[in-house]
């Protein structure tokens, strides 16, 4: 399917030491470099000459997949993995494109970790750069090819290499040039300078790296300028993982009082922020800039020249590299975003309060019937502050977070019940503080909210200055008091949203798009549904899912079904690995005729299932987490199963399932507040 003309440019394309990768590489030239075909699906083929491999609809239907499996890889170091690839169609755009994802599998999880994804058609080899943050973990790269729609659909890897360093790194030696991309421009663009390069009208310098005339870099020339203020850019590949330290390059200007060099970061949702630019004009030697670069979310670096005219000269690129360590100059701590969340499980982590009187205070309540429990687990602490007992109107609550450094994009999220106001409106509000100019602006309040239901608030803000977040719980009037109930805030740099945002992975299922990879053997009344809201039946139900309050969860409706009756959710095939697993989910079970709830595991080649986990009858009015601890060396699927009880007040339901590595941090209390039986079996091996 590929045309044989492609090779001419692939060859262009050839890296350099191709016969010499480091490990966890591959140039495809005789062989597949201990990268192999997963048996269970469709071969990968090795071009008979060589420099690729592919798939495609000669031997293949729509929907099939190949998948590739490397051998035992390390990276003790941070690493940076590059993959040369393409995806052809037929002609036009198909509904159902191919894909190609890149996971990662570490040695001690039963899931595969998505780390890239593209399903964009090209006519020419594409470079995807990721970086692999360091870890002592051995790990295996699986990348899985599946065919979509067209007669004439292909998917083919040109090379995979991977080596140590950040892909924002480049000292521009290798014709990929690191996967570093020039935006075009009619007038002026970044071109290969160095070499046997001779194109440019002007005198360029030797390249920084090797000092003579073999070495390479990356330039761009104003003498093509024609319009004022024309612009040429040169964009590093996006992060992938969150990096903070010392971004460093090489750079000489001619002429520099004509043109204007800065370089910019830019997000995922396209909002740049300018983070250096020359500050003298320039002179005809390399050199050193270096500046403080933060991506705790994905980000590219973008190095612009904007040249006023045709006589602006020249700007030259080199060696940039990254450590992360703060540069030279600057000798504060990052900032952890970490500091200004809480659960309030231990205690008011960094927040404080007004010290006018308690306002907020930090409570607990057991498992019941009639009043929620906290967010985090059902049984925990979360803050309340309680208006009912104030003796005058007007009454105000402040509690005051840690200071956060200006200048930089954060995302606030926390969890809030209402209790008792009849109106809700301003009931609880939250400020933005600068404290170099004491001023407050209110950035969110309640409006109207289902009364005694965890929802979730997710605030987008970016200042110059430091600021504080103040949450404010306000009575009106005497008349109209109640409680506010506010648990699990966290703050974490970068916007709330993002395009590049990558699905949750595989060992997560918050039921907000759709069942995930759970399956269920026959579907019909009694079986699990997907809901969001409350359950029809009263007394019995959520009011509210428990990721958001206004999201979705899995049950079973009572009124459908028959005593003793019973349904199951079963997981996806999960990979037996030695070591401990640690499953947690949230459950709900209210109602006077509450069934019961088990989880268990079924190994493969097994006909019989084993028993993790059971609760049975009412067990409280809110959520509850659950924590299950197991030991599995073999494939294997955990099945969710509820039997109604003996009456229509019998709807369970469960949210936020998720797998982890290890054992569970905190092992669930085998004591349950329970109206009837419980049954706990919280750490089984097989």
């Amino acid at each position: 399917m590929l045309l044989r003309g492609v090779l001419l440019a692939v060859q262009a394309l050839q890296l350099a030491g191709a016969l010499d990768l480091p490990t966890g590489s591959c140039a495809f030239e005789e062989s597949t470099c201990g990268f192999d075909s997963v048996f269970a699906f469709l071969p990968w083929i090795l071009n008979e000459e060589g420099h690729y491999i592919y798939v495609d609809t000669s031997f293949a239907k729509q929907g099939e997949k190949a998948v590739l499996l490397s051998s035992d890889l390390q990276a003790e170091e941070w690493s940076c993995l590059r993959l040369v690839y393409q995806i052809t169609t037929s002609s036009g755009s198909p509904s159902d494109p191919s894909l190609l994802n890149l996971y990662v599998r570490f040695e001690d999880e039963s899931f595969d970790r998505l780390l890239w994804s593209a399903k964009e058609p090209s006519d020419s080899w594409l470079i995807a750069s990721l970086d692999l943050q360091n870890t002592s973990k051995r790990f295996k790269i699986l990348i899985e090819g599946v065919l979509g729609q067209g007669d004439t659909a292909s998917i083919a890897l040109f090379e995979i290499k991977m080596t140590t360093g950040y892909c924002i790194e480049c000292d521009f030696e290798e014709n990929h040039l690191c996967g570093f991309v020039n935006r075009w421009n009619p007038n002026v663009n970044w071109f290969v300078g160095g070499g046997s390069v001779r194109n440019s009208h002007s005198v360029l310098p030797q390249d920084h790296t090797f000092k003579s005339e073999l070495g390479h870099y990356m330039y761009v020339d104003s003498v093509y300028v024609k319009h004022f203020q024309e612009v040429a850019q040169l964009i590093s590949p996006m992060t992938t993982a969150p990096m903070s330290g010392c971004l460093a390059f090489y750079y000489q200007l001619q002429q520099g009082n004509d043109n204007i060099f800065s370089v910019y970061t830019r997000d995922g949702a396209g909002l740049y922020e300018e983070i250096w630019k020359t500050g003298s004009p320039g002179n005809a030697v390399w050199n050193l800039a270096e500046v403080e670069f933060s991506a705790p979310y994905p980000m590219e670096v973008i190095f612009e020249v904007a040249f006023n005219g045709p006589k602006g000269g020249y700007v030259a690129l080199d060696d940039i590299s990254f450590s992360p360590v703060p540069c030279q100059n600057q000798t504060e701590l990052p900032f952890s975003a970490a500091e200004a969340s809480c659960n309030f499980e231990e205690d008011l982590c960094n927040f404080y309060q007004d010290k006018e009187g308690p306002g907020w205070a930090r409570v607990k309540v057991k498992p019941n019937m009639y009043r929620t429990g906290d967010h985090t687990s059902g049984t925990g602490y979360y803050l309340l502050a309680n208006t009912k007992f104030t003796s005058q109107p007007g009454y105000i609550g402040r509690l005051y977070g840690p200071s956060l450094p200006g200048n930089l994009q954060y995302c606030l999220r926390f969890y809030y019940a209402i209790y008792g106001f009849l109106k809700m409106s301003d009931t609880l509000a939250v400020y933005i503080f600068e404290e170099n100019h004491v001023v407050q602006e209110k950035v969110w309040s309640v409006l109207e909210s289902p009364r005694g239901v965890w929802m979730q608030a997710e605030i987008p803000f970016k200042k110059p200055m430091p600021t504080k977040v103040v949450f404010m719980s306000l009575c009106k009037s005497f008349w109209d008091c109640g409680l506010v109930a506010l648990d699990d805030i966290t703050v974490e740099l970068g916007s709330c949203w993002s395009p590049e945002r990558l699905p949750p992975p595989p060992g997560e299922c918050t039921f907000e798009q759709d069942e995930c990879a759970f399956t269920q053997e026959r579907r019909n009344r009694s079986s699990w549904h997907r809901r969001r809201g409350e359950t029809p039946t009263s007394y019995t139900g959520p009011k509210g899912d428990h990721t958001t309050g206004v999201g979705y969860y899995m049950y079973i409706e009572a009124s459908h079904m028959v005593c003793g009756q019973k349904a199951q959710l079963v997981s996806w095939s999960l990979r037996g690995v030695t070591g401990k697993h640690c499953l947690t989910f949230f459950y709900h079970m209210y109602g006077a005729g509450t069934g019961l709830l088990s989880v268990y595991l079924k190994k493969e080649g097994d006909s019989g299932e084993s028993l993790l986990w059971r609760r049975r009858g009412e067990q409280s009015i809110s959520w509850l987490r659950a924590l299950v601890e197991y030991s599995c060396d073999r494939q294997h699927q955990i099945i969710f199963e509820a039997i109604r009880g003996v009456s229509i007040r019998s709807d369970i339901a469960i949210d936020d399932i998720k797998f982890q590595a290890g054992p569970c941090a905190e092992m669930e209390d085998i004591t349950q507040q329970s109206s009837g039986y419980s049954e706990d079996l919280n750490e089984i091996e097989y």
